[in-house]
């Protein structure tokens, strides 16, 4: 097993307030939804969810995951999350990153800026000299995750 890790960050401005965009982020189902190749995701506790991940096809290999994130909230502000397994659990991918929503204005509309950072880390049965395919193989599926997350979300909101 090798891992390999791939990071993005985006943000945008939603023409919304900010209390819309944050019950999409804290509601594990409409997340599993809006998110591609996210099979579902279950809340265990009060700061805990698992993911479960959909089969992907990585340089001709199978990979399907579940993985464990503490979630930690600042109401209404920011989301962090950090790989979290439980003890004695091995888990073939991670995430960590964060979701962050500030106030703005857009053309005298009340609107949120909203933030995310994300650094993906996967295990998987190749060898480290495919690192350079692979990486861009995952670079492919957070884009793929990224836009379509955000047409749903926006779809969601009733944001043309």
């Amino acid at each position: 097993m090798s891992t390999f890790t791939s990071s993005t960050t985006a943000r945008a401005v939603v023409p919304v307030e900010r209390d819309q965009v944050w019950d999409v982020l804290i509601d594990p189902d409409l997340v599993a939804r809006f998110t591609p190749f996210i099979k579902r995701i279950e809340p265990v506790g009060d700061d805990h969810w698992v993911w479960h991940m959909s089969g992907l096809s990585v340089l001709g290999k199978g990979f399907a995951a579940t993985f464990t994130e503490r979630m930690t909230l600042k109401e209404g502000e920011r989301i962090e999350f950090d790989h979290d397994p439980p003890p004695g659990a091995k888990e073939r991918a991670g995430v960590h990153g964060w979701y962050n929503l500030t106030d703005h204005e857009d053309a005298g509309q009340p609107a949120v800026m909203l933030e995310i950072s994300l650094e993906i880390c996967i295990d998987l049965p190749l060898p480290r000299v495919s690192g350079p395919a692979v990486r861009s193989t995952m670079r492919g599926v957070i884009a793929t995750m990224g836009d379509r997350f955000s047409k749903n979300l926006l779809a969601h909101l009733g944001v043309r």
